[in-house]
């Protein structure tokens, strides 16, 4: 379980920010004037944020099996080097 640990903190290490910058967006989207409805701007929005969650859980996912990759890369480097001698 700890190995998943990673991926479940990348999408809270940026939730603040997607607030702030839902926010933004969402005032920006207000005071323009956008032919679109706020509304559907703002599920949009959200659909954005979860898919940037998802891809930034992705991510973490994929860094810790490179992490893991590079670790046994080294492990199995030192073995042969045992072996050698």
């Amino acid at each position: 379980s700890t190995a998943n640990a990673p991926e479940d903190d990348a999408p809270n290490r940026y939730s603040r920010t997607d607030r702030t910058t839902y926010s933004r967006y969402s005032r920006d989207a207000n005071s323009s004037g956008s032919s679109l409805p706020s509304n559907a701007l703002e599920k949009r929005i959200e659909e954005l944020e979860r898919e940037l969650a998802k891809e930034r859980q992705e991510n973490a996912r994929l860094m810790k099996m490179t992490q893991d990759k590079e670790e046994l890369i080294g492990k199995l480097k030192e073995e042969i080097d045992l072996l050698n001698r």
